[in-house]
Parts: C-alpha cells; structure tokens; sequence
C-alpha cells in the first residue's frame, strides 16, 4: 500500500516562509494526483493546495491562494508546498494525499481538494506561526 511521508513542518515567525515535502518511498507518485489537507485543533480538515499528475494543474484553497504554491518533481517522487507570508492561522498540521485520477481524457490536468475521494494518507507535519 502507498504510504506517504510529509517533512518539513517547522516552527516559523508570521509573515516567514517554509516549504514542506511529500514522498512515497518504494513507489512512484507520477500516477498520483496530490493533494495537500491541513487540520488545526478543533476545527475540520480543510483542503489547501492540489496538483495534477503531470503539474500541468494546480489548485488553491481561498485561504491561501497567493501565498502558497505546489509543485512537484516526478524525477524525484516528491511533491512540495511552498508556503509565502504565513500567518498564525496557517498552523496546522499538513497532510498529504494521494488521489488515482478518474478515467477521463483530461486525467492528467485533474486534481481535487475534496477530502472523501482521497485514497492515501500521510501521517501529517505539524506547521506552527508564532504571532
């Protein structure tokens, strides 16, 4: 079974930067769409950022749309969050996910942030913005 390792969380000052990863050791991602979820205590999950198979789509959460950018490296099997002018609302815990694209003919620009049709987990890293 696909197994997912998140890396990278951190603790950082408001208005600081991280970049957070995602990989699949002994597997290969570039038939994955992936999604990334983030979860603060007592609130639900929440979807922040996807991108397709080929990266050729990406899509952003309202909440942080211009400040984080997701991208991927099939050559490396990893997939990053690249998280801009974060603010003490953006602590969490990020998860990443996996999502086998539908049988469609536009499969390969197809991501979602729809936390049901997920298939894979991480076990998730924490991200905490101190004020």
């Amino acid at each position: 079974q696909l197994r997912l390792v998140e890396s990278g969380g951190s603790l950082v000052q408001s208005g600081g930067s991280l970049r957070v990863s995602c990989a699949a050791p002994g597997f290969t991602l570039d038939e994955y769409a992936i999604s990334w979820f983030r979860q603060a205590p007592g609130k639900e999950r929440e979807g922040v950022s996807c991108i397709s198979t080929t990266g050729r789509t990406t899509n952003y959460g309202d909440s942080v749309k211009g400040r984080f950018t997701v991208s991927r490296d099939n050559a490396k099997n990893t997939v990053f969050l690249q998280m801009n002018s974060l603010q003490p609302e953006d602590t969490a815990v990020y998860f990443c996910a996996a999502v086998t694209p539908p049988p469609i003919s536009a499969a390969d620009r197809w991501c979602t942030l729809t936390a049901y049709l997920v298939e894979n987990w991480g076990q998730g890293t924490q991200v905490t913005v101190s004020v």
